[in-house]
């Protein structure tokens, strides 16, 4: 039986070969083999670098390899390691990492219709039929149409004279308050959300198109001896290799594309500085300008004071 040692060098030599297209499928193939001859009795360090192995299969695929053979080869090794490791994080990891797989692959043979093909794949705009399905209405939209409509219900109702009318308006209005109060709850998460306790916006994603246009640079040999061996991506912790795609924010620090846009979604701000990307929420932006303009007065009116006491000594 090979040397602990000699596993941890072949891993080494398979974590190479996964950024090789032609090699990929042919080196999870070796690394399910020998998780299950070798993982069972492996030490502690050997598992570690067993993990760091599958991680970097999980990095791969998210960066670089992702046409469906790809995929499914690190599906199955995925649900294989789960069936073997134990400890809790790397476990939440792994699946994670199933469950991406699996709704990717579910994407590729269930891909969702084109705007097209759908029977209401336009509405009418300006004289115009668009390519594009409409729009849901915003929240606010929805109530003002509601009770518009329940006030002309019961303008009709005090109109009319007769009882089976009024009996038809009355259920209406009924049924307009239902949807009314249905709405309500949608509206004021709205509100919530948009405004903490302090009266601060919490902060919307990032704009789709800012983030689209960011920068995408390769890591080369001179890159990664430059940034040093141990440097990892700070949202998925992963050590960077060679080739591996990186995208750089305006405030030069970089991250891994698929793991950047949906801390951008949630977050929108940079793991490392907290520095902001533009949004497309308009109201939030305007919030920010004032902001920014209440706190230039801040400090104008702070040094005008410092300056007068000054005056005064």
């Amino acid at each position: 039986m090979e040397s602990e040692d000699s596993v941890r060098l072949r891993l080494e030599e398979l974590h190479k070969d996964l950024g090789k297209k032609q090699r990929f499928e042919e080196a999870v193939s070796t690394i399910i083999s020998l998780l299950q001859d070798r993982y069972p009795t492996a030490s502690p360090s050997l598992r570690k670098s067993f993990y760091s192995v599958i991680c970097r299969v999980a990095t791969v695929l998210k960066t670089r390899f992702t046409a469906p053979g790809f995929w499914l080869s690190g599906l199955k090794l995925f649900e294989f390691s789960l069936s073997l490791l134990s400890e809790h994080s790397e476990r939440q990891h792994l699946q994670a990492c199933v469950a991406q797989a699996k709704e990717i692959l579910h994407q590729i043979d269930n891909p969702s219709p084109s705007p097209e093909s759908t029977s209401n794949g336009g509405y009418l705009f300006e004289g115009h039929l668009t390519v594009d399905p409409e729009p849901p209405q915003p929240q606010w939209l929805v109530q003002s149409n509601l009770l518009t409509a329940a006030a002309a219900a019961l303008s009709n109702a005090e109109s009319s004279q007769s009882p089976a009318e009024n009996s038809n308006t009355s259920e209406t209005v009924a049924n307009i308050l239902q949807a009314l109060n249905g709405n309500f709850d949608d509206v004021i998460d709205g509100i919530i959300n948009f405004e903490t306790d302090s009266g601060t916006p919490k902060v919307p994603p990032a704009s789709k198109e800012v983030v689209a246009k960011l920068p995408v640079i390769t890591i080369t040999e001179e890159v990664l001896a430059k940034l040093g061996k141990d440097v990892q991506c700070a949202i998925c912790r992963e050590n960077l290799a060679v080739d591996d795609k990186m995208q750089e924010l305006p405030c030069k620090h970089t991250f891994h594309p698929p793991c950047l846009k949906p801390w951008l979604d949630e977050h929108n701000s940079c793991p490392i500085c907290r520095y902001e990307l533009p949004t497309d929420d308009h109201k939030y932006e305007s919030w920010k300008e004032r902001e920014k303009e209440a706190e230039e007065e801040r400090k104008g009116a702070a040094n005008a004071v410092r300056g007068g006491e000054f005056m005064y000594i």
